[in-house]
């Protein structure tokens, strides 16, 4: 079980945290992941950055998570992981 921490926080608010969650939500669902991953908010994680939203999964916390490096993101540290242990 992977646990995905989006920091939904005033200042990532701004940086577009509910793009981020949009994101999450289709790619959970296009993966066909949904029980083995769960989905929440978080308030501030203490890590903000000048660029993108934090995102906490599990104990590892990520900064400056966008739209652009999405992709990227959810393939390193979501997908592969969940692979990894169907293997």
């Amino acid at each position: 079980m992977v646990f995905v921490q989006v920091c939904v926080g005033s200042s990532c608010h701004i940086k577009g945290s509910q793009d981020i969650v949009e994101l999450l939500e289709r790619a959970v669902e296009e993966h066909r992941i949904e029980d083995e991953v769960v989905l929440s908010g978080s308030f501030c994680i203490g890590k903000c950055n000048r660029v993108g939203v934090t995102v906490q999964v599990n104990d590892d916390v990520h900064v400056g998570i966008t739209k652009e490096n999405f992709r990227e993101f959810f393939q390193t540290y979501i997908l592969a992981p969940i692979q990894n242990e169907r293997n």
